[in-house]
């Protein structure tokens, strides 16, 4: 009876968060995975089948096997810095989620529900991932900024804007104007704030005290320190060899969980390859580029590349193993999930990179958005960069698959390791 009042008491808890979350939708939640709950007024229901294919419903839930959101479609309001070095500069952004569109077999802002978000998609979150994605445009030239002094520039910065945010999250901008984030953000501050607590030391001691309480917590019978069992009487050394054990096991600890962070890592960043190279490769494919030899060859081997890397991904093999019978240390893991974390990065560039194609190859925006008057050039150029960014999820991926790496091969070179022939 004990039992079933803790798992009715549990049960309860858990109606009360989903009531909660479902709530602040459309303030400061966007999104929220819907666990028996319906979607409440004003939300669209995703529900999402054990292959990725996803539909909205009006109502009912989902079925065994299938994951189902709901969201507010907006608007929401986003103040984003376009430059991370002028944090008073910023650009204040209206964005909503419009309705379905027919044409296509899967929304992309329900792709990216899918592929990043795991429980809930607040608004900060929203925030933040579109500052990134301006950010890194912005850097590599997918996105231009001028100083728009007239109308025809902003006009421009606004099509380039609304057209990234929909190729890479599925919102549309319905609003957009500079604002002064001075009274708002101390540039100062947040220099001063960097040299005092470098990121990574914050980060390692943050990692060492959750490490330490992860242990103390796994040992619910033992004291909090080792203090607590030695008195006065007690030699130096056995406080010395006291204090080397609960180091020892708030090191273990630390391992611990920067190795499940990896894993995780790994995994997340695979996941979304899996899922968005389909995508992105279709959006490649539906560019509808003007005649010429040199385009369309390179086009094809943009589509070419991407199948092959969308091939790659489906087949790798698994973080913790070399060889079937040959685990991989945990030195050759973390480099190998750092090579799926990287390609991750190129994915997001991939998108931004499919924006600046889909606004070029439009007769309509290319002269606003782009700024120039002839297509050809400004096509050729950004093949270029799809040819970079392939590149780069090539060698990721290869690095990924890769058991071993280019600095590590001396420590599988034992007498027992087994080797292919060579010329």
């Amino acid at each position: 009876m004990g039992l079933f009042s803790f798992v009715r008491s549990r049960s309860a808890a858990q109606d009360a968060a989903q009531d909660a979350s479902c709530a602040a939708l459309g303030r400061s939640l966007v999104a929220v995975r819907l666990r028996g709950a319906q979607a409440p007024a004003g939300c669209v229901q995703v529900i999402f089948s054990e292959s990725g294919q996803s539909r909205r419903a009006a109502a009912g839930g989902a079925r065994e096997g299938e994951v189902a959101y709901a969201f507010h479609p907006g608007p929401y309001s986003v103040d984003v810095t376009p430059y991370a070095a002028a944090p008073e500069i910023g650009l204040r952004t209206r964005v909503l989620i419009d309705a379905a569109d027919p044409r296509v077999a899967q929304q992309r802002f329900d792709l990216y529900l899918f592929s990043e978000v795991a429980e809930a998609l607040a608004l900060a979150d929203l925030q933040a991932a579109v500052e990134a994605a301006v950010q890194e445009a912005l850097s590599q030239g997918m996105l231009d900024l001028p100083p728009c002094t007239s109308l025809d520039e902003w006009n421009g910065f606004r099509a380039g804007l609304n057209q990234l945010l929909y190729t890479r999250f599925g919102v549309t901008v319905e609003d957009c104007l500079p604002v002064d984030l001075g009274e708002q953000t101390d540039y100062a501050a947040q220099l001063r704030a960097r040299a005092q607590t470098p990121p990574a030391a914050a980060a390692a001691a943050a990692l060492d005290a959750s490490a330490a309480s992860n242990a103390s917590a796994s040992m619910p019978d033992a004291p909090a320190t080792a203090e607590i069992l030695l008195d006065e009487a007690t030699p130096a050394s056995a406080h010395a060899g006291a204090g080397a054990a609960v180091a020892a096991i708030a090191a273990a600890g630390a391992t611990n969980a920067a190795f499940a962070a990896t894993a995780r890592d790994d995994a997340h960043a695979l996941r979304r390859l899996f899922l968005e190279l389909p995508a992105l490769s279709s959006g490649f494919r539906q560019v509808a580029l003007p005649p010429g030899q040199a385009l369309f060859l390179a086009h094809r081997s943009l589509l070419q590349r991407a199948a092959l890397l969308a091939l790659d991904v489906n087949t790798m093999p698994a973080l913790a193993w070399s060889a079937p019978d040959l685990p991989s240390p945990r030195a050759q893991q973390e480099r190998r999930s750092g090579h799926s974390i990287q390609a991750a990065r190129e994915l997001d560039q991939a998108w931004a990179l499919l924006a600046r194609l889909q606004l070029a190859a439009n007769p309509l925006q290319f002269g606003a958005a782009c700024g120039a008057a002839d297509p050809e050039p400004v096509l050729a150029a950004l093949m270029d960069e799809a040819e970079r960014i392939v590149a780069n999820l090539d060698h990721h991926l290869a690095q990924r698959r890769a058991a071993t790496g280019e600095h590590a091969v001396e420590a599988y070179a034992g007498p027992e390791q087994r080797r292919e022939p060579s010329l």
